[in-house]
Order: structure tokens, then C-alpha cells, then sequence
């Protein structure tokens, strides 16, 4: 069990909703290479893992902690609002306290979506939106 479950499990939910829009949304992931059209609104999901523990003596306990990331890059020049929108939607999908299980593993949603900063870098607009997760387990 592990960090990587954890990505696989946001990402999957991820890659569902962003291929159901109306007007589908790529994903650049981690270590996969992505080339954008001109022009086009995508996303880019990221895994930040925080340092793992033990809460029992005898060391059969993990606690996985992290942050799961979605930076949403639009074109710049035509305001905030897309980005915004689509932030919002994250935070729908990704509801506070949320369980999501893949194989007997399960982690949790341990905090609302928040945006971060609009960042401005070129021809692209980007506004990040991130949560913290949590995830315990026994041997």
C-alpha cells in the first residue's frame, strides 16, 4: 500500500470527469509527456506526498499523507472566470471527508479544495486547486 494507490485513485476519478465534460479536458500527468494545443484549457494533476508514520509500537500501522494537486492552465487574456469555474468543479468532485477504496485500500479526503493563486507564464493562465488526503493502514 502506498502513495501510488493513492495517485492511481484521484487520478482515475480525475480522468473520469475531466472525459465526461461536454467539452473534454486533457491531463498532463507526472512524468508523462503532454504537448498542449494553442489555445486549449487542460489539466495537470500532481501527487505531493507528506511524510508517512507509524501509530502503534509494533510498527504495524502506516499513516499516507499528502496533497493531490490540479493546476488549471487556460489561456491568458480572457480573465479568471474559466479557471474559477473549473476549480469550482473540482471541489465538487472531490468532496471534504470523501472515502475513495481501490483494492481494500481506502484514503480520505482530509480537506475542502482550495485554490491557489493565479499564476500568469506566457500564453497560460494557471490557478491550482489542491487537497490534503489521508490514508491508514494495518499489517
Amino acid at each position: 500500500m502506498s502513495h501510488k494507490i493513492i495517485r492511481q485513485i484521484y487520478e482515475a476519478r480525475l480522468a473520469a470527469w475531466a472525459a465526461a465534460k461536454v467539452a473534454a479536458l486533457r491531463i498532463a500527468y507526472e512524468g508523462v509527456t503532454f504537448t498542449p494545443a494553442d489555445g486549449e484549457t487542460y489539466l495537470a494533476a500532481f501527487t505531493l506526498p507528506a511524510g508517512t508514520s507509524s501509530e502503534t509500537l509494533g510498527g504495524d500501522h502506516r499513516t499516507y499523507t499528502g496533497l493531490f494537486q490540479v493546476s488549471v492552465v487556460t489561456p491568458s487574456g480572457a480573465g479568471t472566470g474559466k479557471a474559477e469555474g473549473i476549480v469550482d468543479e473540482l471541489a465538487a468532485l472531490f468532496p471534504l471527508n470523501a472515502r475513495y477504496t481501490k483494492t481494500g485500500f481506502t484514503v480520505m479526503t482530509l480537506s475542502p479544495v482550495e485554490p491557489g493563486p493565479g499564476v500568469p507564464d506566457g500564453d497560460t493562465w494557471t490557478v491550482s486547486a489542491s487537497f490534503q488526503y489521508r490514508a491508514d493502514t494495518t499489517s
